[in-house]
């Protein structure tokens, strides 16, 4: 799902060893050997350009991280993800728990989880989850996995949905009310959603980012633990 104000939506080497051993090859090896040679500061480039986004993400924003997961871990996963995003809601129902019992359990994985609402609806609904954690990262995601199987409802019943979830986890009324009217925890969402926008490049959910590679859009669990085996054998 993108955000609507997006700005950016952004010779056959394997003929054998025989060839090598030709006379005639020899320009063949020394142009090839020019090639890597020169490719060389392009592989670094990226290496440095990713290491740099890694630092960038790892960067710490205004509100508190939700973060499980072995701090020692060789892969960390940021995931930016809004309420309202029906593929951020599959991502948790379908993805996620095998993420969770293969690799962050085992401490091989450290996850964090950041918002990127995509509208007030789904503002309001993070601010919640915020509330009933109370900078508790376990409760934090118990709650929005409340919130994303009741998407539909938190799209067309907004205010009744998070008086409901709130009830869940012991909130009044008034207290759903009264974190719903809390501007300074709307600015912090507003900021860090600035920053990742215009300084991570995020404009879609959901949006992850490997050890500082971005992925953006849904994955299945079968394409994500494609891309975190080889990092684990660094």
């Amino acid at each position: 799902m993108n955000i609507d104000n997006s700005a950016e939506i952004l010779p056959d080497i394997r003929s054998g060893p025989s060839a090598w051993n030709c006379p005639l090859n020899a320009l063949h090896r020394i142009a090839i050997l020019v090639l890597l040679a020169a490719a060389a500061p392009t592989f670094a480039g990226t290496a440095f350009a990713q290491s740099a986004m890694a630092a960038a993400v790892a960067k710490p924003v205004s509100l508190p991280d939700i973060v499980i997961g072995s701090p020692k871990a060789p892969v960390t996963i940021t995931e930016y993800a809004s309420m309202s995003c029906s593929h951020c809601a599959a991502f948790g129902e379908n993805v996620f728990p095998m993420l969770r019992s293969r690799y962050i359990d085992t401490g091989k994985v450290r996850f964090v989880f950041r918002e990127f609402p995509l509208d007030i609806k789904a503002a309001a609904a993070s601010v919640l989850a915020r509330c009933i954690a109370r900078n508790d990262s376990e409760k934090y995601l118990g709650a929005i996995e409340t919130l994303f199987k009741l998407q539909e409802r938190l799209v067309t019943q907004t205010k009744e949905t998070l008086i409901f979830v709130g009830k869940l986890n012991g909130m009044s009324e008034q207290e759903v009310a009264s974190c719903a009217s809390d501007t300074a925890q709307f600015e912090k969402l507003n900021a860090d959603q600035k920053y990742a926008y215009e300084t991570l490049k995020v404009d879609t959910t959901p949006t992850f980012f490997l050890n500082g590679e971005r992925l953006k859009g849904s994955m299945s669990f079968e394409e994500l633990e494609e891309r975190i085996k080889p990092l684990l054998k660094k």
